[in-house]
């Protein structure tokens, strides 16, 4: 009994750690403010195409040195970083000075469609499920709760089942935001990004096969080619 304990005590820390966790590191470990009550209104304008809704919104300052290189494909050009953390009702919008002063208008509202979309899906909360239950399944086997043989046999295919799963919701919000500002408004948003911080969006192979999130070239292949469906 108490190892079962155990096992499902280590699948809700696990799970409320991702979804939690972020938020207040964020809350604590980042120079945070409120928006001014103009970009609380231009916010509102850059996410109502997508349909983002959230509880609270937070913006970061952005270091000059980042910020110098303008729009421009450079990483010092600044992260314009878009995010929601938090659970239902607990929901936080992040995002970085440089999304309402230096990034165009259609990059931003891709952005924010495509944190939306992530939203709608759950894909925050899928996450925290996921990690929660391999590493519950990995814990049975360490306390030997289940034998070693099955209990590996499981931790694989529920990590397989989880990386699948998760990359399949992951398309789906991408899909979402595709249907809210469409696909090449999305892609766009994220290949500026990946040039303001002077990053090439990467492709899958096998070393990805283990990750919940697909890469980023993957979906932004995959929004290219459903924009060039929709033609």
């Amino acid at each position: 009994m108490i190892r079962v304990a155990l096992v499902a005590g280590v699948a809700v820390v696990a799970a409320l750690a991702v979804a939690v966790g972020p938020l207040y590191a964020a809350d604590r470990f980042r120079d945070l403010r409120e928006p001014t009550d103009a970009e609380r209104a231009q916010i509102a304008a850059l996410a109502d195409p997508g349909g983002l809704g959230v509880d609270r919104i937070a913006i970061e300052a952005v270091d000059e040195g980042d910020a110098a290189g303008g729009d421009g494909a450079s990483a010092a050009a600044g992260p314009a970083e878009v995010s929601v953390r938090g659970p239902p009702g607990r929901r936080v919008l992040f995002l970085t000075e440089d999304v309402l002063t230096d990034l165009d208008e259609d990059a931003a509202i891709g952005l924010l469609a495509a944190e939306a979309g992530r939203v709608a899906t759950y894909y925050a909360e899928f996450r925290a499920v996921a990690v929660g239950a391999v590493l519950a399944a990995l814990s049975a086997v360490v306390t030997a709760l289940v034998p070693f043989e099955s209990g590996f046999a499981a931790l694989v295919a529920v990590g397989l089942v989880s990386f699948w799963a998760g990359r399949r919701v992951q398309y789906a919000a991408d899909g979402r935001a595709a249907d809210a500002v469409g696909a090449d408004r999305v892609a766009d948003a994220f290949e500026r990004v990946a040039a303001r911080r002077g990053a090439e969006p990467e492709t899958g192979d096998w070393s990805t096969w283990f990750e919940v999130q697909p890469p980023l070239g993957d979906r932004i292949a995959r929004l290219r080619e459903r924009a060039a469906e929709e033609e």
